[in-house]
């Protein structure tokens, strides 16, 4: 469900960015402007925290750390 929102999310802004430079460059610069910020906009504040939500969802940030334990683990399997 989700990974369907992002998909269908991710297309309309690319096809926003896109109307956006055609509308910059053929109709009104400063209307072509409003409409790529505003997809940018989207893709950091929506996309891109339905993503990071998505991918890190089921792990634990522990085994991503750089402890004494995992350095030590590391060192055993003869990874410096």
């Amino acid at each position: 469900m989700i990974n369907t929102v992002m998909k269908i999310l991710g297309i309309l802004i690319v096809i926003a960015i896109g109307v956006g430079f055609y509308i910059r460059t053929f109709e009104n610069q400063e209307q072509g402007d409003i409409i790529i910020g505003l997809s940018v906009l989207a893709s950091a504040f929506i996309l891109m925290p339905i993503f990071l939500y998505v991918r890190w969802k089921g792990k634990r940030l522990k085994d991503y750390t750089l402890t004494k334990e995992n350095m030590d683990k590391m060192r055993d399997k003869g990874i410096d």
